[in-house]
């Protein structure tokens, strides 16, 4: 279980209790934009149906707190967890991934009645604080879905040839695009995950020391005019740019530039939740996957930094560096159409790719029971990212966050920030 706490990361000037029912409220404030057909169809198999993720997100509710520890209480529905379990093998057999997308029934009404039920039964449990690690899990749990909706549901929307909107997009231009500076690091040694008493995952610790050698890293994401650049360059004709397995998924998948982007003669545009827009070339570039992030550092002469650099850099732990504010930058607040703007915060915008697997650290140890498949038995071919991205959360990230994905997928807002060595 992640270490015990009083209040979740996100928004730590209020309590348990008013954490859970705002994190409710947003999913469904999330969701509001869309039709029971919209939040049920699956685009492909890495994602999920928006009215999946708001089940999804209330099974673990009913399941991990309501079964366990509310008195008498009786699932809302016998069938549903088949239906809504993810990965847990604990709990039992469940539909298939791929299948997700075939639940025509429940309703998206009768997932809102459920998601209901299960808020009011919570009401007895949230002020015990012998629940409130599991409370807080179950809080971070739901921000987690809530990005996802919203990754997932654009690339549901992006399959319909009329280029849906959820919403509309205030006009609200990127910052322009200064050139890179540099934040340095004399290298050392600099201790590594959770360290404090705040919540986190189970993947972000135990806190051990690496040693670093002098490094460097961009106080900037790279951005989309960036992006055409090395386009124009013929980045992805050049193989020598790439690793073998990134270059043979840009033969196989055709790949000529990030997911969401056309180009209609001098018009370069990006699907978005505001449906087709104009391309900023001044906004990070987002969507791309760990082998076009590899391929443009290789071009751009830099590297990526590994997960121990990006998060030294973060907690400033050295001399007169300074640490970053993991609750500013471009975050999620409200229900709107989340888009990178630029700047030079560390969190926000994208999810920053480093050349770290996703591995345990030194004495890493699952939890027991079901909560512990949470995150250790996918610490497998994977990488990890830091940082946080447009559609995450306000106060959700922090320095020690690990969120990881393959290398080749890139529906996520994922983006990258250059390293050098010194």
């Amino acid at each position: 279980m992640p270490q015990s706490q009083s209040r979740p990361a996100s928004q730590p000037e209020t309590g348990l209790p008013d954490q859970f029912r705002a994190t409710r409220v947003l999913s469904e404030a999330l969701a509001a934009p869309l039709s029971d057909a919209d939040a049920t169809i699956q685009s492909m198999e890495d994602a999920s149906p928006a009215k999946w993720h708001l089940a999804h997100t209330t099974w673990f509710w009913e399941t991990f707190l309501l079964r366990e520890h509310a008195a008498d209480y009786q699932l809302f529905d016998a069938d549903w967890p088949f239906c809504f379990n993810s990965y847990y093998e604990a709990e039992g057999e469940r539909i298939n991934r791929f299948a997700r997308g075939m639940l025509s029934r429940p309703s998206l009404d009768e997932i809102l009645a459920y998601r209901a039920h299960v808020n009011a039964t919570m009401e007895g449990l949230l002020d015990d604080p012998s629940h409130a690690d599991l409370i807080a899990l179950g809080i971070a749990h739901e921000q987690q879905h809530q990005e996802l909706l919203l990754t997932d549901i654009k690339h549901a929307l992006f399959q319909n040839p009329l280029g849906p909107a959820m919403w509309e997009l205030l006009p609200e231009p990127a910052e322009p695009a200064k050139d890179i500076g540099w934040h340095s690091h004399p290298g050392g040694v600099a201790k590594i995950g959770h360290q404090d008493s705040g919540f986190a995952f189970d993947n972000e610790g135990p806190s051990h020391r690496v040693l670093l050698e002098p490094f460097a890293l961009a106080n900037r994401l790279v951005t989309n005019a960036e992006w055409d650049a090395f386009i124009a360059d013929d980045g992805y004709k050049t193989a020598t740019l790439w690793l073998s397995d990134g270059w043979a998924w840009v033969k196989e998948n055709h790949i000529t530039a990030p997911l969401y982007w056309r180009d209609n003669q001098d018009d370069p545009e990006q699907f978005t939740h505001a449906g087709w827009q104009p391309r900023d070339p001044n906004a990070p570039v987002t969507h791309i996957s760990y082998y076009e992030a590899e391929a443009f550092a290789s071009w751009a002469g830099r590297r990526l930094p590994t997960e121990f650099e990006w998060e030294a850099i973060a907690r400033g732990q050295e001399g007169d560096l300074q640490a970053h504010d993991p609750a500013k930058g471009n975050q999620l607040d409200t229900a709107s159409a989340p888009m990178p703007r630029g700047g030079t915060s560390l969190f926000g915008d994208c999810w920053q790719f480093t050349r770290s697997a996703y591995l345990p650290y030194p004495r890493f140890a699952p939890p027991s029971g079901a909560v512990g498949e949470y995150n250790g038995k996918f610490m497998s071919g994977q990488c990890v990212l830091k940082g946080a991205s447009c559609a995450t959360v306000r106060g959700h990230s922090r320095a020690s966050y690990r969120n990881f994905f393959y290398p080749h997928q890139r529906w996520q807002f994922t983006g990258l920030r250059l390293a050098k060595d010194l």
